[in-house]
Parts: C-alpha cells; sequence; structure tokens
C-alpha cells in the first residue's frame, strides 16, 4: 500500500526493504530490487525511504537501527491521492497517510506515524512519534496521542483526552477519558486493562 501510494505520488520505487528473505512481497513494482535486510539499505537510501511497517515496536526499532546508520534525514513522506490533508495540517518526515484518511485543520502527525486507510485525525490532534492510526480508528477534536502508541481499528477517543506514549487502545474501543502512559485500554466504554 506505501509502495503503491508512492507510485501514485509520481515516485519511482527503487527498493523493498524486507529482512525476512522468504517473505512474499508479490509484484514488485516498476522491477524494484528486493533490499535483503537494514544493512543493505544504503544501495537505495540516497533517493529516500519510508517503512511500511505497521507494527508500533518493530517500526520504532527500525527508525533507531537507521538513525544509527545516518540514513534517517532520508525518511520521506507519503500521502495516498485519495487522502485529504488540511493545508495547515503538519507531517513529519516517514509519515504514512493512507487512502481515504482524513487529517484536518492544524493537526499535526509527528515523524514515522500512520494514519491508515480511512482514519480521521480531526482539527488539532496531535499524533506522536512512531504511532499507528490503524484503519477506521477517529480522533474527535483537540485529542493528543503520545509516541509509539496503537489506537486499534474502528477504534474512536472523544474530544480533548490524551493517549499517553506506549499505550494500546483496542480494535473498537472507545476512549471517554485520558489514558496514561503504558496503559491498554479496551471496550465500550474503554477501561483500561490489567
Amino acid at each position: 500500500m506505501v509502495a503503491e501510494a508512492a507510485a501514485a505520488m509520481g515516485w519511482e520505487v527503487v527498493g523493498f526493504l524486507d529482512d525476512d528473505s522468504d517473505a512474499p512481497l508479490g509484484r514488485l513494482p516498476n522491477n524494484a530490487i528486493r533490499v535483503g535486510g537494514t544493512g543493505e539499505l544504503a544501495r537505495v537510501a540516497d533517493r529516500g525511504w519510508i517503512l511500511g511497517v505497521g507494527a508500533v515496536g518493530f517500526r520504532g526499532a527500525l527508525v533507531e537501527r537507521l538513525a544509527q546508520m545516518e540514513l534517517g534525514r532520508g525518511a520521506k513522506t507519503v500521502v495516498h491521492p485519495s487522502a485529504v490533508v488540511s493545508p495547515t495540517a503538519r507531517l513529519g518526515a516517514g509519515v504514512f497517510i493512507g487512502p481515504g484518511a482524513i487529517v484536518n485543520a492544524r493537526a499535526m502527525v509527528m515523524d514515522h506515524a500512520i494514519v491508515n486507510t480511512g482514519a480521521i485525525v480531526e482539527h488539532e490532534c496531535v499524533v506522536g512519534f512512531n504511532t499507528h492510526i490503524a484503519p477506521g480508528a477517529v480522533l474527535a477534536g483537540r485529542v493528543r496521542v503520545g509516541s509509539h502508541t496503537l489506537v486499534g481499528i474502528g477504534a474512536r477517543v472523544l474530544p480533548s483526552l490524551s493517549v499517553g506514549d506506549g499505550c494500546v487502545v483496542g480494535a473498537g474501543s472507545v476512549v471517554v477519558k485520558s489514558v496514561l502512559d503504558g496503559q491498554t485500554v479496551v471496550g465500550v466504554p474503554g477501561r483500561v486493562r490489567g
């Protein structure tokens, strides 16, 4: 999906990175090369890169590894052509905005975050570093989501609440009060689990 969005933006996709050499990738666009691991990324990174990994923990580790390889500055932001991003919204480096996603006025999406397919980030929201707003999730106005957090598929966060760093909001959950760092919230209304 990330490669398709990049190609739709007019970019040439020159490589895929996958540390699992047996992982099926399907048809590589434009005869792109398969990069066998992060050690080989330098072969194509001079043209820029973006992570297509959705798992927050693994994604964060890759971002750190790429920074250590001094490739962090090559991170590019990809916005699918069907997404709507307000001209007053701010997107960091390495951000992916998926098909049909909406990022409204004065929202801020920090570096390496994902606003996935059909997700809505309303006005004046902040989405933290390496955070994943999963497909169909909705952040109402003025919501703040910390770093390394997953807001699950179809989850909702009510206006002006905050979700801390390293949190998980379960699929379909409705967050009705702010969530502290490291907490997992599930259900309707959302309750802290564990």
